[in-house]
């Protein structure tokens, strides 16, 4: 997984925080932010080809692959036979694996091997990502580590535990879309 490519926009950024779009600070603040959302929804995000994963069957007739957008699917391999695309199963973009002919996936564990693509390619982020990470980079840009309050006046500095880099509900929202999903989500 390539960490430093960024999930957002540096030049977008820099439009925010009013310096260059090549500011070693702004640019710490976008990789941070990047690193920290593929951190909470488990996975890089960005393009990934050939991904190989192994599955729990759920005795259903479609089933969720971990990661979306599915942008290809190379292999699916039940109990050791490997099946044909539109014989044994098809798959869709949303990262559905449905299985063909009136089967059903068997309920075992450990019984599918999927090699798969998946992510996006730099540049063509969905927004509501870029927002989210945007808006935690200004943030992680702006906050002062450890200052918790300051005062100009009086020259009065308090300092917290921790710097209050909470997230906001677009960013939760964001996350809680592109988390990895697990068979509970099918």
């Amino acid at each position: 997984m390539a960490t430093d490519d960024y999930l957002a926009d540096p030049a977008e950024l820099a439009l925010w925080l009013g310096k260059p779009a090549d500011d070693p600070k702004l640019l710490a603040a976008l990789r941070a932010a990047s690193r920290r959302f593929r951190g909470a929804v488990r996975h890089p995000v960005t393009l990934v080809e050939n991904d190989m994963v192994t599955l729990d069957g759920n005795g259903r007739e479609s089933m969720l692959l971990p990661v979306w957008p599915t942008t290809a699917v190379a292999s699916v391999t039940l109990e050791g036979k490997l099946l044909v695309e539109g014989v044994g199963y098809s798959w869709s973009d949303m990262g559905v694996l449905r299985r063909l002919g009136g089967a059903r996936w068997p309920d075992r564990l450990r019984c599918l091997t999927v090699v798969y693509s998946h992510g996006w390619a730099i540049g063509t982020m969905p927004e509501d990502i870029s927002e989210a990470v945007i808006d935690q980079a200004r943030t992680i840009a702006t906050v002062t580590p450890g200052v918790q309050s300051k005062a100009v006046g009086g020259q009065s500095v308090t300092y917290g535990a921790q710097a209050a880099t909470g997230v906001t509900d677009q960013w939760q929202k964001a996350v809680d879309r592109y988390k990895i999903r697990t068979s509970a989500d099918a």
